[in-house]
């Protein structure tokens, strides 16, 4: 019997992925640490309306219309020829699994006629069979949020975890071997810094929806995952597919109106009250979210930047929710977007919505392979700020809640199996620290970490730095000790409002080469800012992951998923490939140990290679 203690770990972010994580490693007997940014449900999970996809078939009263062929078959159509084959595999076999496992934790799904009866499944965009469940009608995450937090504050009661409200992650503490040995964060009033070590870190931190001015994203997702793990040599992925849902309400704060909306009847139209998208594309307003989004702002801006209209006035189905008025219909189904909707003084079944694209999903991230593991040891990712492969160019709807659930589940297996070969806890040392090996295509691809020694020679690279140019380390240095950043005079101080109108017209919805170099140009203009408090690590984040997002988007010249370009408007079957970035620290005086401490905001990315996938 070991006398070690049991491996530590820390779980960064508290929506479905990084609870499932955290609880997951909790039942293998791990020492596990939660931290939450903000409250411990201020989360994108708790924002999600749509649903959670899933296979119900093997389940009690599941609906036998679908199948595994099914579901891959539409995931891998939204991802257009970026999804890695296996991990939608993964994803789809697993879901019942997911499922039965929220079940178990209270999640308390909708159902025809009671605790017995079918689930009510839902059908959304791009979807080919109903097989959305909500909860709540339209508060699917936040009941899921609900159920995983009851069951992680069970936990820290009954002393199994700990959980550190209102800590901010500022950057990941490498070991000996560039292994991850903790986090630097800023906890309470007053943004204390503190380090965390431990044995394995996972990454839950969400996305980067405040790269833009219009998000339906929580104000915490400010990409703080993806920043900290490029400055520790992580490689990232499909940066430049960034999913703009169609249909945000056009006022401040953009709430959602969810697209099971459009699923139950709702249609889309200009000022002139015509309907448009049946000329589009097929399936008109259940086509996939990009092909929605861009065609919502091209008739916002062919009318004067007056937004689209959404028409939920003629909706009241037969079926489950179909009984009575237009009015009593709406509120029942979708009762937390009735709420918003009529606090903003609308009648949405007397009047149409007015709609605008804003920025509600990051398919890239850090990569990692299929269990969550990233390409620095001891590093694990999972839900958004992860790229598994899962979502390709373009998300499927309904899919992430899912992917936070299932993945989640995988990487507390994965941290467990790694302990097993790990020394003894507390003392960094892996037994197998090899780099994690990316299956593309059936290809075994291996991606080593920045910095080690010999990536040089195991890639093929373009040094490109596409508008992210270098500039000395000792003239943009990120101190941590709050000290002032020497400044050059060629540089503005970072403007967050400016920096997302900046990212918005040229890295938004609609693309192209003059657009994306004027935005790099921008980007290279804005000073890092200094500091250890909350506010200036946001920035520093969101600056990192914004030039990282239009050095990618400038990379990609063809249009793909959510990445559209409309100087190159056609996708390229030659370029059915992602892409894998690392950020490239600048050459330095300054001795490497002493950098770690300063976290480099300098430098370019690279690419380690462009390989083909699916």
């Amino acid at each position: 019997m070991s006398t070690h203690p049991a491996p530590r770990v820390l779980v960064v972010g508290t929506g479905v992925a990084g609870l499932t994580a955290a609880l997951g490693a909790v039942r293998h007997g791990l020492d596990v640490t939660l931290l939450s940014k903000d409250a411990l449900d201020e989360t994108s999970t708790a924002r999600a309306q749509g649903g959670i996809a899933a296979m119900t078939a093997a389940l009690p009263a599941g609906q036998r219309r679908d199948s595994e062929q099914l579901h891959v078959r539409d995931t891998l159509a939204a991802g257009a020829g970026t999804c890695d084959d296996d991990a939608v595999r993964v994803l789809v076999r697993e879901s019942a699994a997911a499922v039965d496992e929220l079940v178990a934790r209270g999640v308390g799904f909708d159902r025809e006629a009671g605790a017995d009866s079918p689930w009510l499944e839902g059908l959304e965009g791009a979807h080919s069979v109903p097989r959305i469940l909500h909860a709540g009608g339209d508060a699917t995450g936040r009941e899921i949020q609900r159920a995983l937090l009851s069951a992680a504050l069970a936990a820290a009661a009954a002393g199994r975890l700990a959980i550190s409200r209102h800590t901010m992650l500022v950057d990941l503490v490498l070991g000996p071997g560039g292994r991850a040995a903790g986090a630097l964060v800023l906890t309470g009033p007053g943004d204390r810094p503190r380090e965390l070590t431990a044995d394995a870190v996972v990454l839950a931190t969400g996305g980067a929806g405040q790269l833009y001015p219009h998000t339906t994203n929580p104000a915490v997702a400010t990409g703080d995952g993806v920043a900290a793990a490029l400055r520790a040599g992580a490689a990232v992925a499909d940066l430049e597919f960034v999913q703009f849902h169609p249909t945000a309400l056009a006022a401040p704060g953009c709430f959602l109106v969810s697209e099971a909306v459009r699923g139950e009847g709702a249609v889309l139209r200009d000022a002139t009250g015509r309907r448009y998208l049946e000329d589009v594309h097929p399936l008109a307003e259940l086509a996939p979210r990009d092909v929605v989004a861009r065609e919502n702002v091209r008739r916002s801006l062919a009318q004067g930047g007056r937004p689209v209209l959404l028409d939920c006035t003629r909706m009241a189905p037969p079926g489950p929710h179909g009984s009575g008025t237009t009015a009593e219909f709406l509120a029942r189904r979708f009762p937390t977007i009735d709420a918003a909707l009529r606090a903003h003084g609308l009648d949405w079944s007397r009047e149409p919505v007015p709609v605008t694209p804003a920025a509600h999903y990051l398919m890239g991230g850090v990569a990692t392979d299929g269990l969550g593991r990233t390409t620095v040891p001891g590093l694990y990712a999972v839900g958004e700020c992860a790229a598994t492969g899962v979502h390709g160019a373009n998300r499927l709807a309904s899919n992430s809640l899912l992917e936070g659930a299932v993945f989640g589940a995988r990487v507390a297996d994965a941290v467990q199996a790694d302990a097993l070969r790990t020394d003894a806890p507390g003392t960094g040392r892996a037994a197998d620290d090899a780099p994690v090996s990316l299956v593309l295509s059936g290809r075994a691809e291996s991606l080593p970490a920045a910095g080690r020694p010999g990536i040089a020679a195991a890639r093929s690279r373009s040094t490109a730095p596409f508008g992210w140019n270098a500039v000395p380390v000792d003239e943009d240095t990120e101190p941590v000790d709050g000290e002032a950043v020497p400044f050059d005079g060629k540089t503005a101080p970072f403007d967050r409002a400016q920096f997302q109108d900046a990212m918005w017209a040229g890295a938004g919805v609609l693309r192209d080469r003059a657009r994306l170099e004027a935005l790099s140009r921008r980007l290279a203009d804005f000073r890092p800012p200094a500091g250890l408090s909350r506010r200036a690590v946001e920035d520093r984040n969101l600056l990192t992951v914004g030039r990282a997002v239009t050095a990618a988007a400038l990379h990609r010249t063809e249009s793909r998923g959510a990445h559209f370009r409309e100087d190159f408007p056609e996708s390229d079957p030659a370029r059915a490939w992602r892409t894998f970035w690392l950020l490239e620290p600048v050459p330095s005086t300054t001795p490497h140990h002493e950098l770690t401490s300063e976290h480099v905001d300098a430098g370019m990315f690279d690419i380690p290679e462009r390989i083909p996938a699916c």
